[in-house]
């Protein structure tokens, strides 16, 4: 079918159930960011496939709303679709529910798959459609109606992520969860989103491309706990070692029944913002609605993770050399396309220890494709890179060590002045960032403004946030923490990692953006109070060529040659000599 083929479809059956209008989220039954091919519901009825966006659609309308990211994405993908791209946080741009409000009348029915659809989006749908007595109707997957071919459950195999690797036995873990379940006076704990399962558990997956992560839900008892998922999945052996923690698995769909078991007058800790609705229906017990504390735990990682993550970033640096002087020794003898350059990345990555896969979908963006912060190469849109004008490429890489996540903008022959200027100012706001000293509490919104001031004061900017929290072996984007300028009441704290990663963009024209992976640290006390500071931990040089010296201040110079140095006194030790010597090269002082 096309997409207005599908559209009409659902519209059919919209009209049989009395439907109104119908809401299509980019999530699953466990609120991902990077769902199962089974809930690409959003991306197949609309042909857009971002990873961030809403679709909406009435008995006359249809409407996607997406950010920033992915506009120019959008509107090339939504041609002919009879989708309307509502363009979020842009003037005069209403939000999905607010032009519901507009479209609706009074008393009507607004549908959408329960599963889907967190707690907290249903309670702010409620709340933006209140006055107009509207009516939800959540039981129904209308898209499973109409998918005809639509895949089956993942069912990748769950392993062990060895105590070598996570730092902390699951019986530590679950000790300190039980701890603060005490402290807010629960008897359970329901944890849907599939990262928590496997930090608190030490399990990891293939049932989501690029999170090492497998299809699961937990119950936490005080006494024991439960792992919901496909048996078939658990070797014996790890069975076998989760009962030795009083660790039962039980199968995937069998949570409800065990949720309507909970005592009435138990208390049940869930996190609204990772727990479906239909799994919250299930619960007649009294629910504790906080945050996930796991989210926090994990994201303050402990020395053998720290420690494993450094590793992970030196194999990285070790691939991504061997991979710019590859672009650099072929660019003009031979064909280069922004599908080869993902290739060979994946590649020379694939020939590090350890490796697992991609940590995302690489952006290789040349020339205007680069303009877009996600762009994403197709068949129709990849293009032939030449020695000219810029190339972005962001990637990352899972090892059983960790996770990376890196932005290289490569200048490619001769750029302008105000390319040169760009490239500058962007790198000149990652090095502030970079050599940032806070004190203790220091929320990330409080510290974003480091990474923009140089380009604020040459009036540009950036639309997306500066940082995110990236997992070990785990997500690439990871919370609580963010660098960002909307509030969010999450300090920066010890051990956290985030990326670091300012930008701008020249629609049309090209993109810059450069990014590392920084480590949160202490940097001492004074009467003041107890300071932290960022370490570097990601090691690939930047290109010099696009830097106008003149632009650095002293101590941004003496930033960046003693960076390159560091990269290239621990990389060089793992190159041969043709390596090493091109990387000496790249790595001179400025």
């Amino acid at each position: 079918m096309t997409i207005a083929e599908r559209v009409n479809a659902l519209r059919f059956l919209m009209n049989e159930k009395e439907i109104n209008a119908y809401i299509i989220t980019s999530s699953d039954p466990h609120m991902s960011e990077y769902v199962p091919y089974r809930w690409t519901s959003r991306q197949w009825i609309s042909g857009f496939t971002g990873s961030a966006g809403t679709v909406v659609i009435t008995e006359n309308k249809a409407g996607l709303w997406t950010d920033s990211r992915y506009f120019l994405q959008a509107e090339k993908e939504l041609i002919d679709s009879g989708i309307e791209l509502f363009k979020m946080g842009t003037e005069n741009t209403p939000t999905p529910y607010q032009w519901l409000s507009s479209e609706l009348d009074t008393d009507a029915n607004v549908g959408f798959d329960g599963t889907c659809f967190s707690v907290a989006e249903t309670r702010n749908l409620k709340n933006s459609l209140g006055d107009l007595g509207i009516h939800i109707v959540e039981e129904f997957d209308l898209i499973d109606e109409i998918w005809e071919d639509r895949p089956a459950l993942p069912n990748g195999e769950i392993f062990d992520h060895d105590l070598k690797y996570s730092g902390k036995t699951r019986y530590a873990k679950l000790t300190k969860l039980r701890k603060k379940m005490a402290e807010l006076d629960c008897n359970y704990h329901f944890v849907g989103s599939m990262d928590d399962v496997a930090w608190i558990f030490n399990l990891r997956g293939s049932d989501v491309d690029y999170n090492p992560l497998a299809l699961a839900y937990a119950l936490i008892e005080k006494e024991k706990a439960t792992i919901y998922l496909n048996e078939d999945k658990v070797p014996e052996s790890l069975v076998k070692d989760l009962l030795e923690d009083e660790i039962e698995i039980a199968g995937y769909n069998s949570v409800f029944n065990d949720l309507e078991e909970i005592p009435g007058s138990a208390n049940v800790l869930l996190d609204i913002n990772r727990t479906n609705l239909r799994i919250f229906n299930s619960i007649s017990a009294n629910i504790i609605e906080r945050e996930n504390p796991t989210q926090l735990f994990k994201s303050t990682k402990n020395d053998v993770e720290i420690e494993g993550m450094k590793n992970a970033m030196k194999k990285d640096g070790i691939a991504l050399t061997h991979f710019y002087y590859w672009l650099e020794e072929n660019l003009g003898n031979t064909k280069v396309t922004e599908f080869t350059v993902m290739e060979k990345l994946k590649e020379l990555r694939s020939q590090q220890e350890g490796f697992v896969g991609e940590s995302f979908g690489t952006i290789c963006g040349y020339k205007a494709h680069g303009a877009q912060p996600h762009y994403h190469t197709t068949e129709e849109s990849n293009v032939e890179i030449e020695k000219e004008s810029i190339l972005l490429i962001d990637s990352g890489a899972q090892y059983l060590d960790g996770t990376t996540d890196i932005t290289r903008t490569i200048p490619l022959g001769d750029l302008s002045e105000e390319q040169k200027i760009d490239y500058t100012l962007v790198l000149k706001g990652m090095m502030q960032l970079s050599m940032a000293v806070f004190p203790v509490g220091t929320r990330g919104c409080n510290i974003d403004a480091l990474a923009r001031m140089d380009l604020w004061k040459n009036l540009r900017n950036y639309g997306h946030g500066t940082g995110h929290g990236v997992g070990c072996f785990m997500n690439v984007h990871e919370g609580p923490q963010s660098i960002r300028q909307e509030l969010k009441d999450q300090a920066i704290l010890k051990g956290m990692i985030t990326s670091n990663e300012p930008a701008l963009y020249r629609d049309g024209k090209y993109g810059i953006r450069h990014e590392n992976l920084i480590l949160c640290k202490d940097a001492g006390s004074s009467e003041f109070g107890d300071y932290l500071e960022f370490e570097t931990i990601t090691l690939c040089h930047f290109e010099t060529k696009g830097i106008i010296v003149e632009l650095l201040t002293q101590e941004e110079r003496y930033w960046l040659n003693n960076y390159h140095q560091k990269v290239y006194d621990i990389l060089s030790l793992e190159l041969d000599e043709k390596h090493k010597a091109w990387l000496r090269e790249k790595t001179q002082a400025i």
